[in-house]
């Protein structure tokens, strides 16, 4: 989030882990140290990254909608709140679209925090908080083996990310994900984007956030909800955030379309599978 004062300098330290206690969720199950069993860390790793790869094309070829709630607040009470409602569909190029079907007044103005989105926030909401992190993007992270834990029903290794470096204005994650012990997919992410922005005329930091998903079509893991509830500290003063992001109505797009699922077409219409256990 964008604070409209001027602030000075201060340095970033971009390839600190995220502590990610504060991310604890009902249905977790306590995080073990132990190791896999039948494969390492390394083999587990290029597993998941091969399989987002495919979800990250398999995913272009679903229509979605996305419910963006952004608000700032005063114990609960909201101050201000930015909404936003869009179908994301493909033309006949397979170009993404947006078509925007609600979106009322921001009201982030009248807080007197002198909150507001920024260019960053919205990029973030569209790509980085349903984070993938495919075969492609691996030699730019430090991924750490955490662990073992269980969310809801599914058993997961866990493991921490780090960009390596910060290149340029590129926007990056920063923090856990959880991976399905069985699909070998991420099922579940908790951290932030980064870098935080502190320049001499703009403070833009960014919360942290966690991101779940569900199964679709009975194959990858799609991004269903998103919730961030933090403080963000600027010089100025401190900035309660919430924001919620919700993915709905993923549908298979076009007639010519092919999915495959480890080298086998994906039929349409498959059966859909509910997604673990989350925050409403």
């Amino acid at each position: 989030m964008k604070h409209a004062i001027v602030f000075p300098v201060l340095a970033f330290l971009a390839l600190l882990t995220l502590g990610c206690a504060a991310f604890a969720q009902e249905g977790e199950g306590p995080l073990t140290n132990d190791q896999p069993k039948g494969i390492t860390p390394d083999q587990i790793i290029q597993k998941f990254a091969e399989k987002e790869r495919e979800f990250k094309l398999a995913r272009d070829n679903y229509t979605f909608r996305q419910d963006v709630k952004v608000q700032t607040l005063d114990g609960t009470s909201v101050r201000g709140e930015y909404h936003e409602t869009f179908d994301v569909t493909y033309d006949d190029q397979h170009k993404r679209l947006e078509n925007v079907v609600f979106a009322p007044q921001s009201t982030l103005d009248q807080d007197p925090s002198g909150i507001m989105m920024s260019p960053e926030d919205l990029q973030d909401i569209r790509h980085l908080l349903p984070f993938v992190l495919t075969s492609e993007e691996i030699p730019e992270y430090d991924i750490l083996y955490v662990g073992q834990q269980q969310q809801d029903e599914l058993h997961c290794y866990v493991f921490d990310v780090a960009p390596k470096k910060i290149v340029g204005k590129k926007r990056y994650f920063q923090g856990r994900i959880w991976v399905d012990d069985q699909d070998l997919q991420i099922v579940k992410t908790s951290g932030k984007t980064v870098p935080d922005i502190r320049k001499k005329n703009n403070e833009n930091l960014f919360p942290k956030f966690t991101t779940w998903r569900e199964q679709i079509d009975g194959r990858y893991w799609f991004p269903s909800y998103t919730l961030a509830d933090d403080t963000l500290h600027f010089q100025m003063n401190d900035v309660h955030i919430r924001e919620k992001v919700k993915y709905t109505d993923y549908k298979r797009f076009g007639t010519q379309t092919t999915i495959t699922y480890e080298g086998h077409e994906v039929e349409k219409g498959s059966q859909k599978q509910e997604p673990a256990q989350k925050p409403q």
